[in-house]
């Protein structure tokens, strides 16, 4: 799970942040179950991914580029 600061749109930290090749989905919070008891049991399915990470040297190095 990702939580952005709200200094990049979280596009911008999905991609970042997850690494490279791996999928991820976008979701709000009041899409979560409000039950964390089993948080580390979620299950998503990424058949649609919203995207995919590049990671963040890859990220950095593609800001500094279009420099």
């Amino acid at each position: 799970m990702v939580m952005p600061t709200g200094k990049l749109p979280i596009e911008e930290v999905a991609i970042k942040d997850v690494p490279e090749g791996v999928p991820y989905k976008i979701v709000e919070g009041d899409e979560l179950p409000e039950d964390h008891t089993f948080f580390n049991a979620w299950e998503a399915d990424f058949s649609n991914p919203d995207g995919y990470g590049i990671g963040p040297d890859a990220w950095f190095a593609a800001k500094e580029a279009s420099k």
